[in-house]
């Protein structure tokens, strides 16, 4: 197989797979309560791609160049016995032999006991969310009432293990958690923790997302540096979607993440896997392609993997790029899917 590139040039190298569209938060930004309450019917099991089907994916997925995959969600360390598929995925080689990059983005509730048997399956990274410091901030977003304290301990036990450098992202809303920034920018200064600042998204349609909540990453930065002065950095490989900073006086580095206000999509490397088998070229797409369907049909490898190469290689997705003219009753200002279900 051959590495696959779009009509703008991006290659295919960073596979995304929803492991599950269950959370047991309830996050004012992803997975708002009124809308996932205690009658929300999520995915039967049977709807959802086993572990082996998975693997068959991803596998061709690195044939075709692929160098990176994450596990999401949800949050994908409600998955019974995930290692197992840690373990079959870190078994993957590039065609030139390399190892995959295996990582995990968590809410971090359950990180503390899961993590040892991840990293010994072959994890190697993890990110973990984590939206303030302050207990009845991240109480009041998280909406489950879950202490911070239990996030953080996750946090320590994957720096402990050797899951480095762990990173740790904040989405900034503004009159929800902006007055947070420093304080946590702070917490983890001089540590090997990576701090990235999201700026709030439009993803899917329950959130209720408006411009006016957004925090610039411009505005995040000037905060920071006004008490802790910081320097930008280069990018450590092409198409990062974090632009890096770094503390002057050597006490670690935080990146920010704008995709309101700096779009990246034109160095956009990104495919995703949705919990029950859909490929979605975009985080703000509004449909996926059945990967699912054609596998319990009966598809060969190659035919698998041609799929694949054909939906990739007419990808013209700019959405961030284009935001502000997709005005009411154009096709992207419609219904989007959710973050929940196809993964951050």
């Amino acid at each position: 197989m051959v590495t696959l590139n779009d009509p703008r040039g991006r290659p295919m190298s960073d596979l995304r797979i929803s492991v599950t569209d269950r959370c047991n938060f309830r996050c004012v930004y992803c997975m708002p309560k009124e809308v996932f309450g205690r009658d929300h019917a999520f995915l039967p099991r049977a709807e959802l791609l086993t572990f082996e089907e998975i693997t068959r994916v991803a596998r061709l997925a690195v044939a075709h160049g692929v160098q990176k995959i994450r596990l999401t969600g949800g949050e994908p360390l409600l998955r019974r016995d995930l290692h197992l598929l840690v373990g079959a995925l870190s078994a993957l080689r590039t065609p030139q032999g390399d190892r995959v990059d295996i990582a995990l983005t968590t809410n971090g509730s359950l990180l503390a006991k899961q993590a040892p048997t991840l990293r010994a399956a072959g994890l190697r990274r993890v990110t973990v969310s984590l939206d303030s410091l302050d207990d009845a901030t991240f109480m009041a977003m998280n909406d489950v009432k879950f202490p911070v304290s239990r996030v953080l301990r996750g946090v320590q036990v994957a720096q402990r293990i050797g899951l480095e450098p762990v990173k740790v992202n904040m989405v900034v809303k503004r009159g929800h958690n902006d007055q947070d920034v420093v304080a946590m920018a702070r917490h983890f200064k001089g540590s090997s923790v990576v701090v990235r600042f999201i700026e709030y998204m439009d993803v899917g349609t329950t959130n209720g997302w408006q411009m006016g909540q957004v925090v610039p990453s411009a505005e995040v930065i000037a905060r920071i540096h006004a008490e802790l002065p910081v320097q930008e950095i280069a990018p450590s490989y092409p198409g990062e979607t974090a632009v890096r900073w770094r503390y002057v006086d050597g006490g670690g580095e935080i990146g920010v993440i704008s995709a309101v206000t700096g779009a990246f999509c034109h160095s956009c490397t990104r495919v995703r896997i949705s919990t029950d088998g859909k490929l979605f070229t975009c985080l703000f797409a509004t449909g996926g392609h059945d990967l699912r369907a054609l596998i319990r049909g009966g598809c060969s490898d190659d035919e698998l993997a041609a799929v694949i190469a054909r939906i990739w290689r007419v990808r013209t997705d700019r959405y961030s790029e284009a935001r502000a003219a997709f005005t009411p009753g154009h096709p992207l200002a419609g219904q989007k899917i959710e973050m929940s279900y196809i993964g951050g």
